[in-house]
Order: C-alpha cells, then sequence, then structure tokens
C-alpha cells in the first residue's frame, strides 16, 4: 500500500514539475508574441509613412555624382 501511495505522489510531483516548465514556455511565448506584434505595428507604421511620402511626390535623394 505503501510502495502505491509513494508512486502516486512521485508521479504527482513530477507532472507538477511538468506543468510548471509548460506554464513558464507558454509565458516566454507569450512575452515574444508580445514583441512581435509591436516590431509588426511598429514597421506597419513606418511603412506607411514612407506609402505617404511618396504619395505626396515627394523627392527623392538626388544620384550622387558620377566620377
Amino acid at each position: 500500500m505503501n510502495a502505491r501511495i509513494e508512486k502516486l505522489e512521485e508521479r504527482a510531483a513530477f507532472q507538477e514539475a511538468a506543468i510548471e516548465e509548460l506554464s513558464d514556455a507558454v509565458t516566454d511565448q507569450w512575452k515574444l508574441i508580445d514583441a512581435l506584434k509591436r516590431d509588426t505595428q511598429r514597421l506597419g507604421d513606418e511603412l506607411k509613412e514612407v506609402e505617404g511620402n511618396l504619395a505626396q511626390g515627394e523627392q527623392r535623394e538626388p544620384p550622387p555624382p558620377h566620377y
């Protein structure tokens, strides 16, 4: 009987550790997803700004002189 209880306690401890590891992995992934969303939003905003400048007919830099 004691052996069965010990085995169940071992199993429960292992499962708790596994759940904790998985929880940490999910937390890390959410942090990464949030950072990627911010980067994507920033890049999208920059692209819209560049497109807006081109639409307004803003002159590009003059070509460098040829030697």
